[in-house]
């Protein structure tokens, strides 16, 4: 069971159809500092190549990277080549991670420092999406110079689209009234950002969705507690995509066909 194009959305209005679920690809860089509910091995080159194989296989076009994902950008780069055209690319600015910590910079140089890293790393001329990886000051990094710059980089052709992964309502509210996307934690044991996803909704912005299976941890009763977390999750109309971070295969197909009986029903 796959997605077809029947089954991909609208980001809001930016343009960019995706997939109802994307590909996190956080377990193809790093393994340090990360809150799974177990340790895990970073796949080998014929691994990672496999699971984006079989992530084209089952109708899923929208990939989640970022600088702070370790080694992520720069394994992504060449396992895409020939492929660009058929995947929307979402990474970030803000965090960075080296020597087993994260640091950030909200700063303009920064912000064009990595972006223009990322075109590099993934070998592309353009990213569809870049969002800001926030601290948890929502507020505070919105005050910075990261969004003007963002939306320079959209003007001169170097992003489609901006947005921002935050951690507070108010937050998540002012990005989407100043950017076009807002990454928000909404799954079965946390709803506090709902709000966000309710402004999002009246004002056709997109919403991607972090964490739809609380990170591994969602835990509950009855025989597909992987179906019962999505089918809440895409309730909300506002929801466009929700990204899952998993290296395993059988993970992935099974998340899939779970979300295609979730929307047929």
């Amino acid at each position: 069971m796959a997605f077809d194009r029947t089954h991909w959305r609208s980001l809001g209005n930016t343009g960019l159809q995706v997939s109802p679920l994307g590909l996190g690809t956080v377990k193809l860089g790093r393994n340090q500092g990360v809150k799974y509910p177990s340790g895990f091995e970073l796949p080998s080159d014929r691994q990672a190549a496999d699971l984006l194989a079989l992530a084209q296989d089952l109708g899923i076009n929208l990939l989640d990277t970022a600088p702070a994902y370790g080694t992520s950008e720069t394994r992504l780069g060449p396992l895409l080549r020939r492929q660009r055209q058929q995947w929307v690319i979402c990474s970030k600015v803000g965090e960075e991670f080296s020597g087993g910590e994260s640091w950030f910079d909200f700063s303009a140089s920064h912000t064009r420092h990595s972006v223009e890293r990322s075109l590099r790393q993934l070998k592309t001329d353009y990213l569809d999406l870049v969002l800001v990886h926030s601290d948890g000051n929502d507020l505070a990094v919105l005050d910075q110079d990261i969004y003007p710059t963002l939306a320079q980089l959209k003007q001169e052709g170097l992003i489609r689209a901006f947005g921002f992964s935050g951690k507070s309502v108010a937050g998540g509210i002012r990005a989407l009234q100043q950017g076009d996307c807002a990454m928000v934690t909404y799954n079965l044991n946390e709803r506090a950002e709902t709000e966000v996803l309710d402004h999002a909704l009246s004002h056709n912005k997109g919403i991607l969705i972090k964490k739809a299976l609380a990170s591994g941890h969602l835990c509950l009763q009855g025989e597909d507690p992987v179906k019962q977390g999505l089918a809440f999750v895409f309730a909300h109309p506002a929801v466009s995509s929700a990204i899952v971070g998993t290296i395993n295969p059988e993970h992935l197909a099974h998340n899939v066909q779970a979300t295609v009986e979730v929307l047929g029903e």
